[in-house]
């Protein structure tokens, strides 16, 4: 069977589907259940379920909106099953998101943002340009302060946020990123994986991140 991706209204998420989600995230680190993930539903406007025949296999809670006249793409919570597909699970949320994103904001660039908790995330910005923070790049104050208005917009409260790393600092919980495990470890760029260094993970620490979804390449997907 094909993997198939749907995006909705999170108000047209049943009982049965945010219970599927649970299951999901039962197998991996985050261990969410249905309480926290109804909740989500009311916090997003969107979500993607991504299914390989029936069975899920991958969710993410999303919106697209205008930040300061900026349109972007926010990712909240989102899980991806550590499945051998699960590189084109992952693929299958972002192009349904950015296929939204075009029709929402067609002919302009769109920032995309989420956060993460280990480099094989990334892998999710793949078709992205300019994503911060990246290895070699020293953060300009424009894109730091970008880093302050989606710790905002995630609801990341004043002083666990250090925006020259980054980094936000967990409250001893699973925080709510996008959860996604490289199917090849080895091979994500130890560059990238530098930037995570000073995470702690068991403390819930977690990774802002974005980038820039041009125009052109959206257009392609329209």
């Amino acid at each position: 069977m094909a993997i198939q991706a749907t995006t909705k209204d999170c108000t047209a998420l049943s009982d049965s589907e945010l219970s599927e989600m649970a299951d999901l995230c039962a197998e991996g680190p985050s261990r969410f259940e249905v309480g926290l993930l109804s909740k989500q539903a009311e916090a997003w406007v969107l979500v993607t379920l991504v299914r390989d025949g029936n069975p899920l296999k991958g969710f993410a809670f999303a919106t697209l909106e205008r930040i300061g006249g900026t349109p972007a793409v926010l990712v909240g919570l989102a899980s991806i099953k550590r499945t051998a597909k699960r590189d084109a699970v992952l693929r299958a949320v972002m192009t349904d998101l950015y296929r939204r994103a075009v029709l929402a904001f067609p002919d302009e660039d769109v920032l995309v943002g989420t956060r993460f908790t280990n480099a094989g995330g990334f892998e999710a910005f793949k078709s992205l340009t300019d994503v911060i923070p990246r290895p070699g790049h020293k953060a300009t104050g424009e894109e730091r302060a970008w880093g302050r208005r989606l710790a905002k917009r995630f609801g990341i409260e004043n002083g666990s946020y250090n925006d020259r790393d980054f980094i936000t600092i967990g409250d001893n919980t699973f925080p709510l990123v996008l959860d996604h495990e490289s199917l090849k470890p080895e091979a994500v760029d130890p560059s990238v994986e530098a930037l995570f260094g000073q995470l702690d993970t068991k403390r819930g620490d977690s990774l802002i991140a974005f980038g820039w979804a041009m125009a052109e390449f959206l257009a392609k997907l329209a």
